[in-house]
Order: C-alpha cells, then sequence, then structure tokens
C-alpha cells in the first residue's frame, strides 16, 4: 500500500512540475508578443512624428549629455540614419534577437521534459478486445488466472494494475477457483489515498481520513462521497482483462460517477 500512495504523490509531483514548466513557457511567449505589440506601437509612433513613452527630466539629461559627448561626424550619421528611416526603433533588432534565442534555447528543454513526464503516466498495458486491458502486477507482468489463484483462496481480494493503471482488486469467488464479475478501483473517492482491504472485519478502511467501504465498495462511513469505482473483471483464455464500467451502478441503482 505504501508502494501506491508513493507512486500516487510522486505523479502529483510531476503533475506539478508540468504545471510550472507550461506556465514559464507561458509567460516566455506572452513576454514575446508584448515586446512585438511594444515594437508596432513605437514604431506606428515614430511615422506619426509622436514620442511613444514621455521620458523623464533625468532621461532627457542624459540623452543631451550624451549627444554632447558625440563627434561632429558620429552626430551626422546618427541623422542621417534616422532621417532615412524615420520609424527606425534603437536595439529592437538586438531586442528581437535575444527574445528568439531565449525561445529558441528554452522550448527544446521544456518539450523533452514535458514528453519525459508525459510518458511516465502512461502506464504499460496489454491489449484486449472492446477495449479490455490485460491486469498487471507490481512488476509490469500479465496476472494469469492460474498464478493468481495458487496464491489467492476464496473471498481474498488483492490489488493488480487495471485500467489506466489504476490499482484495482480482484475479488475471488466462494469456490476458490473463479474471479467475481466486477473488480473495485482502490482510490478512496475522498482525497485519492489507495484503501486497503481489512479481511478481519470485511471492509475497505482507508487509514487517511477514516472511509470505509463494504465488499462490494458501497461506502458505510464517511467522509468519502461516493463508492469505489467498478471496471468489468474476464478471463480471456486464463489471461484476467478489465474493461470499464459504464452500464448502471447496481449499487446505487444510478449511473456510474466515474464514467
Amino acid at each position: 500500500q505504501l508502494i501506491h500512495c508513493r507512486t500516487m504523490a510522486q505523479s502529483r509531483s510531476l503533475l506539478l512540475s508540468i504545471a510550472v514548466n507550461a506556465l514559464l513557457v507561458g509567460v516566455l511567449l506572452y513576454s514575446v508578443a508584448v515586446n512585438r505589440t511594444q515594437e508596432g506601437s513605437l514604431q506606428l509612433s515614430a511615422v506619426r512624428g509622436k514620442i511613444a513613452a514621455p521620458r523623464t527630466s533625468f532621461q532627457n539629461a542624459v540623452n543631451r549629455i550624451a549627444w554632447k559627448q558625440l563627434p561632429p561626424s558620429a552626430k551626422k550619421t546618427v541623422a542621417q540614419a534616422f532621417l532615412s528611416n524615420p520609424d527606425m526603433v534603437p536595439d529592437m533588432g538586438k531586442r528581437k534577437l535575444m527574445n528568439n534565442l531565449v525561445l529558441a534555447a528554452v522550448a527544446p528543454v521544456v518539450a523533452s521534459a514535458g514528453g519525459a513526464y508525459l510518458y511516465y503516466f502512461y502506464p504499460p498495458q496489454t491489449g484486449g478486445a472492446g477495449g479490455a486491458v490485460g491486469a498487471l502486477d507490481a512488476l509490469g507482468n500479465p496476472v494469469t488466472t492460474e498464478s493468481w489463484f495458487k496464491t489467492h483462496k476464496k473471498n481474498a481480494r488483492d490489488l493488480v494494475q487495471g485500467i489506466k493503471g489504476d490499482p484495482t482488486y480482484l475479488i475471488v469467488n466462494e469456490d476458490g477457483n473463479s474471479l467475481n464479475s466486477y473488480g473495485l478501483n482502490a482510490v478512496c473517492t475522498h482525497l485519492g489515498c489507495v484503501v486497503p482491504w481489512d479481511a478481519s472485519s470485511n471492509k475497505f478502511k482507508c487509514p487517511c481520513h477514516g472511509s470505509q467501504y463494504a465488499p462490494d465498495g458501497h461506502v458505510v462511513r464517511g467522509p468519502a462521497p461516493r463508492p469505489l469505482a467498478l471496471a468489468h473483471i474476464m478471463d480471456d483464455n486464463g489471461k484476467i482483462l478489465l474493461s470499464p464500467w459504464t452500464e448502471t451502478d447496481f449499487r446505487t441503482g444510478e449511473k456510474p460517477w466515474w464514467a
């Protein structure tokens, strides 16, 4: 159970990392867009003969001192440059170049890191008919009925990797050599903890906040608001398959909340 809880904590950390990276990329793209907008405004103001932004007295004083320090040839060059291109914005080319360099440097890193994060959430699965996936053990190996019944007796409930890699309980029937037609998603509907099975009390008991579920997964004690999600269980020539449960929840008589 601790392994599953650690896995969920790692998943949340990775999701947070993806969100932070996406935010940084968004800020970078926004800054590039704002700079381009400002460039357009400056060019439009230059064409109309207006100053794009009012200068302070300090800026004017610095400009006057800098202009006095220029040799006559430099003053002539600057004047000719502005006369030949009145909508020129000083250093705008450098600004655009730096923005593009930063974007080119950051984008591949974020894209490669994001790809690795997304691949982490893609669970190893074995395909089956009708959207079914093969049950996997903790090491990612396919689970068969032969291996399962060797270590699990009647009324046993134990975890496999199910649909989307979620921990799912397989339930052994009273005869001890067949599985129940449904499995139970072990993720608590309160805050997402993995709920262990307590055979002594014949209940699923969440150690985090005290929620309890009956053997079929319906809530017998809160704060969990909903029953554990269901999944169809099938025996395909000895290979255990799970498929989504989309019909009415037989425990509540309502449409399944997870569908």
